[in-house]
């Protein structure tokens, strides 16, 4: 591992050795010094890979860091075990500390989605299976969600209502717009905003509720060789929308597909969530009309988020992203009626 001036890090390696004897009762022995970074996000969490061996056979596991005064932990450890009772391929957690911001996790490897369609080209044809996968995962989530017998434990997560839609796309004024590209509304300019803002949560509000994972998308999902794909980053799980992980899977901030195949994957789901019994729209093209409404609030929301993290967190390379994002907002804006304000505010930015 390279010398790192990182005081978290050697809470961590002084963690992982305090816990040698029981993580050997659970049959894992690991070896500190190979401990190096695996990824990162857009939180606070930093995630590490640990070389070690499983009942006597070489095998390894992600140490997630998340520093408590910054990051809660709970979530995630409450929806990773709501998941896997859901049959989704989640990290298995095979110790934890909570007050320190320490999870020992199974690895779901090195290739996330979005490093295994740059790999195939982003051909529709070849990365097809892979969101066939998804899909079918998506599906397993949401019909779990709604079985009788699960609605205890899916109670206990936070709904995706009118106040929490409406704080996200207010991201979209106050960063975007303030700060990213210095626009100053006018009192009418700001009173239309508000009234799209309403009009689009209202839209999103009328669909059936489900669990939403939030961020199911290329680079929270890993290609696995078992139950593909293997899902990441779900702590922010809540009950909303059911177009809401489709959207974020169909119109990802970091790839793009054309209409064509985002609207012929998205009939496969919905053909797939009507078999399967899920409350989607019996008519194709109401479907997708509540897709486009939810991937704009989305979507306004990413706009706000990627300048923020450049802005108040320093993490710059987000901006690259941002025009992928004003493309899919900017179509459903100059589609639908009522968005007109919006569709002209959003050519000012372009």
């Amino acid at each position: 591992m390279n010398a790192m001036p990182d005081a978290r890090l050697a809470q961590a390696l002084r963690w992982i050795e305090d816990q040698a004897p029981r993580l050997g009762e659970l049959g894992w022995a690991l070896a500190p010094e190979t401990l190096r970074p695996a990824s990162s996000d857009a939180s606070f969490r930093r995630y590490f890979r640990i070389d070690g061996a499983y009942q006597g056979q070489p095998d390894h596991l992600i140490l997630m860091d998340a520093p408590p005064e910054k990051e809660n932990i709970q979530p995630f450890v409450a929806i990773d075990k709501l998941l896997l009772a859901a049959g989704l391929h989640v990290p298995t957690i095979w110790h934890q500390d909570l007050e320190q911001g320490f999870l020992l996790c199974a690895d779901l490897g090195n290739t996330t989605y979005a490093q295994a369609l740059s790999g195939l080209g982003h051909a529709p044809h070849a990365c097809a299976n892979l969101y066939r996968d998804a899909c079918q995962a998506l599906i397993r989530l949401q019909t779990f969600s709604l079985a009788p017998e699960n609605q205890t434990a899916v109670a206990a997560l936070a709904p995706y209502d009118q106040g929490r839609l409406m704080q996200e796309m207010r991201l979209f004024d106050e960063w975007y717009l303030g700060r990213h590209r210095t626009i100053a509304l006018g009192p009418t300019e700001r009173e239309q905003l508000f009234a799209i803002y309403d009009l689009i949560a209202a839209r999103c509000l009328s669909q059936p509720v489900v669990i939403v994972h939030r961020d199911y998308h290329s680079r929270n999902l890993m290609v696995t060789g078992k139950n593909n794909p293997g899902v990441l980053d779900f702590q922010d799980a809540v009950i909303g929308p059911i177009t809401y992980d489709l959207v974020s899977l169909l119109r990802d901030a970091y790839v793009e597909w054309t209409e064509e195949t985002q609207i012929d994957w998205a009939i496969g789901y919905w053909e797939h969530a009507r078999q399967a019994g899920l409350p989607v729209a019996k008519d194709f093209a109401d479907f997708w009309r509540d897709f486009e409404w939810m991937g704009l609030q989305r979507h306004l929301k990413v706009l706000g988020i990627f300048a923020r993290l450049h802005y108040r967190d320093g993490k710059d390379n987000y901006l690259k992203d941002l025009p992928l994002v004003m493309r899919y907002a900017m179509g459903v804006a100059r589609r639908y009626q009522g968005l007109g304000p919006l569709a002209k505010l959003l050519e000012r930015c372009a």
